[in-house]
């Protein structure tokens, strides 16, 4: 059970916990100055030999959200919430931890596979959760193993892109200008390869006029309906992308029309769903196929690619942390160079 805040201020630990025989009991203690300190006193107290620990699954679950909410990003705190609250505790719920063997993973990953239609990515990611809530009982709580592990893993990464060409991007973008910001939109994420949440996170500061420059230094997610604007999703992420004459001129077109604008104005208080139902809505009119939100990064990084630039630039250009990504993502975009490499080899 999460750490809890009395009246005086300070905060209170209670949780429950098994002793050695089976009985299952709560420990109570108040006074503690922050939360930090309140949850080490929980696991300090779990993992030590008096308590002997044969905590149930949601428990356990209960445990791990706390320890990594100071530790992750907001987003990904709630995204793993999410999937343990609804798709993980309900089916393994009272178990006790110690109990679960490989055998019951291997039954509940083919209830999932089986009975389900649920993607290949997200397959992976109830996986990789499942995975990070015994990983953390194995360093933290003395579980002997990862059952998980030697049951193995379902779900793929997500290898299917789907992209729009120029030629598709110009008609729905022509279509879309009588929408002003989703135009805007548009054309800022073909055109930028930028992630949607670091769209929505742009104030009018973050565009040099001068240098023809976007800043990017952060990112914006909804959690529990409220917007949070957080430090961008990698290191690399913090970056300068340049831009074109005629995209600078759609942003400057855009930003007269915002009403008191200040450097630290936010460009766009559209909501994702609502987007995503607007560009889905000008496609549908143009006859161009339906793309997700995120397509459009690909697609500029597809653009990129017909147009020669090397992997690294767009590695760069993308904010990718590793140029490794890139290839991973985009490998199969490439042209095969093999009968230009002999006949390059034969030159020689």
């Amino acid at each position: 059970m999460p750490a809890t805040k009395d009246k005086n201020g300070t905060w209170i630990s209670r949780f429950y916990y098994i002793t050695h025989t089976g009985e299952r009991k709560q420990s109570f203690k108040r006074g503690f100055k922050t939360k930090k300190e309140a949850l080490e006193y929980e696991r300090e107290f779990l993992t030590s030999p008096d308590a002997n620990i044969t905590s149930t699954f949601e428990e356990m679950c209960k445990l791990y959200l706390d320890d990594i909410s100071c530790r992750v990003k907001a987003s990904t705190a709630n995204l793993r919430k999410v999937v343990l609250t609804q798709r993980i505790i309900p089916y393994f719920n009272s178990h006790k931890l110690s109990e679960i063997t490989p055998a019951d993973i291997r039954t509940f990953q083919n209830l999932l596979m089986k009975e389900t239609e649920y993607s290949q990515t997200y397959l992976r990611l109830i996986n990789s959760t499942l995975t990070a809530v015994f990983n953390y009982a194995v360093k933290f709580h003395d579980l002997s193993y990862n059952p998980v592990t030697k049951a193995g893993t379902i779900g793929k990464l997500g290898t299917e892109i789907n992209i729009w060409t120029i030629d598709d991007f110009k008609r729905v973008s022509a279509e879309a200008e009588e929408r002003i910001d989703i135009y805007t939109i548009l054309n800022l994420l073909f055109y930028t390869g930028m992630r949607i949440g670091e769209l929505l996170a742009l104030e009018y500061g973050d565009i040099n006029f001068k240098k023809k420059t976007i800043k990017i230094n952060k990112t914006l997610s909804r959690i529990n309906g409220e917007d949070l604007v957080t430090p961008p999703k990698t290191e690399s992420s913090n970056r300068e992308i340049m831009i074109t004459d005629s995209l600078l001129e759609i942003l400057k077109i855009y930003t007269r029309k915002i009403y008191a604008l200040k450097m630290e104005t936010r460009l766009f208080r559209l909501h994702q769903t609502n987007i995503r139902k607007q560009i889905k809505k000008f496609a549908e009119r143009v006859g161009v196929k339906e793309i997700r939100i995120h397509d459009l990064r690909h697609s500029h990084a597809s653009l990129l690619i017909h147009l020669g630039v090397n992997p690294l630039a767009i590695s760069k250009r993308l904010g990718h942390e590793k140029v490794d990504t890139t290839l991973n993502v985009y490998s199969h975009l490439y042209p095969d160079s093999s009968e230009k490499i002999i006949a390059m080899l034969e030159e020689l």
